[in-house]
């Protein structure tokens, strides 16, 4: 198959998994994995933003077909789980080294995703 350069940052023709949303996911569960070791408010707050970031992004309008409720969340949600599992497995070496670097890149990736978005919602159209 061939793809356009659109088409590799979205995910495929069919598919919503968005790459900016899933790679500020990826990210946040690191963070939360090395952060959050106890039921905390960071952390509840934290979990909530995941949450948020997991199921909303497929409300968002695209022109491409959205698939099945549940296994665009499943997708993600393995996703998540694997970057949590990683954070908790750096965790210990990121605090004593570098304790803020899942931190960086997430900031950066979410500005990236949020200019995305609002690109894809102020775009301009044609009225038919």
């Amino acid at each position: 198959m061939n793809y356009t350069g659109e088409q590799l940052l979205r995910g495929g023709t069919n598919s919503r998994f968005g790459l900016d949303t899933l790679l500020v996911l990826i990210f946040l569960g690191i963070e939360y994995g090395r952060a959050v070791t106890a039921l905390s408010m960071d952390g509840l707050l934290m979990g909530s933003t995941m949450l948020m970031v997991l199921f909303l992004p497929y409300f968002l309008p695209s022109r491409y077909d959205k698939p099945a409720f549940l296994n665009w969340v499943f997708g993600r949600a393995a996703f998540l789980s694997m970057a949590i599992v990683l954070g908790f497995g750096i965790g210990p070496a990121l605090r004593s080294t570098l304790p803020f670097s899942p931190l960086t890149p997430l900031i950066l990736v979410s500005m990236i995703s949020l200019y995305v978005q609002f690109y894809a919602l102020l775009r301009l159209r044609v009225a038919k």
